[in-house]
């Protein structure tokens, strides 16, 4: 099913189906947990890549549109994922080599990984790449066109997945590697993603 949509309406509703799930889930862990106190405050935002919030939002912001275009749940970004993400990456930084984390057959999270030829590469393009695996993906028979590829995509709109974390590196080379992952991941056999 295809919906025609207006990007800004698809904004709205990701900006409200946000506002909803943040609200509720502090509003839960406020009444059960005390305020941290500025020590715990200042340990976890020394924890922080500030620097990465930008990219961190762009990978957020663009796996939500994609879902929100088959109308599943927004994720929500997870810190432990992100850290995950940004260890396999600086493994990657000296030769930029296009490998997954986990050895074959053997994936604890979902994993989606990117390379690009040059810097300029940004979230937005890693996400739009695997996005447009759609349409090889057929949904009725729920396979992909033989020779294409189409498990990147489907593991953006994976209808069980709730929580992401990526990371982007520029290589010594110079170019680009991007890989996020996913949890609970997706690409289940004879499972549709949606």
């Amino acid at each position: 099913m295809k919906l025609n949509m207006k990007p800004h309406m698809v904004l709205l509703l990701l900006l409200f189906l946000f506002l909803i799930t943040t609200t509720q889930s502090s509003s839960s862990s406020l009444t059960h947990q005390k305020k941290p106190d500025n020590e715990t405050i200042y340990r976890i935002s020394k924890q922080l890549c500030w620097g990465c919030v930008a990219e961190s939002f762009q990978f957020l912001l663009a796996h939500n549109l994609v879902r929100a275009a088959k109308w599943e749940l927004p994720l929500m970004w997870d810190f432990e994922l992100e850290r995950y993400a940004r260890w396999w990456a600086s493994q990657r930084k000296a030769d930029c080599k296009l490998q997954h984390s986990f050895p074959e057959d053997d994936f604890k999270l979902g994993e989606n990984i990117f390379w690009g030829s040059g810097a300029a590469w940004t979230p937005t393009d890693a996400v739009r790449a695997w996005a447009d695996e759609e349409k090889y993906y057929t949904y009725p028979t729920n396979t992909c066109e033989p020779g294409q590829m189409c498990g990147h995509y489907t593991q953006i709109v994976w209808k069980s997945t709730r929580r992401i974390g990526c990371a982007r590196v520029v290589c010594d080379d110079g170019d680009v590697f991007m890989t996020c992952n996913y949890d609970p991941p997706g690409n289940y056999i004879g499972e549709k993603p949606y």
